[in-house]
């Protein structure tokens, strides 16, 4: 496929991926990270063709007219949305396939000044939230969904979703909707929960020796270490 069919097709994605489309005159106010695409793909021919400096030129421009950045030797595959766009990083390694939704904020980065690979690649399918910072020579595998804000520096199987600062994995299994980011688990809200519990039976154990609250201690020391666990994967 030649790079102008990419364009078209870029476009064409976009309807399928944001309903807030009512005309193609949308295109020419609202869908920075759309044109953004536009521009890396003719940049990326360039950069392939031995004009690198002018490529990087292009993405320059590019760069002050919709606020993201994209290396022009990256690699970014066919369908690939990014909604809104604002603050998106993409850098000259990173490996992108097809059918990848990127919302704003996000940054795909690297944590090594060395040559060679030092970005992250994504596999197809892979939903990565508003904010969130996949960092390194890593692998997010496909389909595998990213929560907003969550920081990544390891890899993430398949099918699977991961949160936090640093995230960790916290579902596997596909899930069926993509776009179901409220419906991520708050861990910091689960673990105060846990604490508050605790202290509790704590507080009555000092009153008086009860055979049921030690019960309760000892299913939260259960529920406790499964969480450590979990944390760990």
């Amino acid at each position: 496929m030649n790079v102008f069919s990419k364009i078209k097709e870029d476009f064409s994605n976009a309807y399928k991926n944001d309903p807030a489309i009512n005309s193609r005159t949308d295109f020419l106010f609202n869908y920075p990270g759309l044109w953004a695409l536009f521009w890396y793909r003719i940049s990326n021919s360039i950069a392939k063709k031995g004009f690198k400096r002018l490529a990087r030129m292009l993405m320059g421009l590019n760069q002050i007219l919709t606020n993201i950045d994209i290396h022009p030797c990256a690699t970014i595959g066919r369908r690939v949305f990014i909604d809104h766009g604002f603050g998106v990083v993409i850098g000259e390694t990173t490996i992108i396939e097809d059918d990848v939704l990127i919302y704003q904020g996000v940054t795909l980065g690297g944590v090594s000044l060395d040559s060679g690979k030092r970005h992250p690649t994504i596999k197809e399918g892979v939903v990565i939230g508003a904010g969130a910072k996949v960092l390194g020579n890593i692998t997010l595998g496909a389909f595998s969904k990213i929560g907003a804000n969550s920081v990544v520096v390891k890899d993430v199987p398949e099918c699977s979703t991961a949160i936090g600062i640093p995230a960790h994995v916290i579902q596997k299994g596909r899930c069926k909707d993509p776009f179901s980011h409220n419906k991520l688990p708050d861990i910091n809200k689960e673990m105060f929960e846990y604490l508050l519990k605790r202290v509790a039976i704590l507080e009555h154990i000092l009153v008086r020796d009860n055979q049921e609250l030690l019960e309760q201690d000892l299913e939260l020391e259960n529920i406790y270490e499964s969480f450590i666990k979990s944390m760990k994967n």
